[in-house]
């Protein structure tokens, strides 16, 4: 799959999250990176498909603002490695992004699962 077809198919899982997400999800970025930097992969160990950096909204005080925009990377190379095919890696695409914009709302994947939503 190529960046941009990878890219496009992570646009449409961002489209897809629940209104309850998208409603609620402001100064995120989304971007895609070949693989983990070497800082990344010696901090979290190789594997990684996704990547949230950030405040998670539950943890922000009164004082928060100002902030740079949290971060959520797709690794695509990683995220291709563990996937037969195309349709697979969207697939994939789809619940990195879920369970990345979950640590932004400060949700675990065990209450994802709870929720039906990954």
């Amino acid at each position: 799959m190529t960046t941009e077809e990878f890219e496009r198919a992570a646009a449409v899982a961002i489209r897809a999250l629940p209104a309850f997400f998208k409603e609620r999800m402001v100064n995120v970025a989304v971007i895609v990176r070949a693989r983990p930097t070497e800082a990344q992969l010696r901090k979290l160990g190789g594997g990684l498909l996704g990547l949230y950096e950030g405040v998670p909204l539950l943890d922000r005080g009164h004082s928060y603002s100002g902030a740079m925009p949290d971060k959520i990377t797709l690794f695509k190379d990683n995220i291709e490695a563990v996937c037969r095919d195309g349709r697979d890696i969207k697939s994939e695409i789809r619940d990195v992004v879920m369970h990345e914009t979950a640590h932004h709302f400060g949700i675990t994947d065990k209450e994802l699962r709870e929720k039906g939503l990954y």
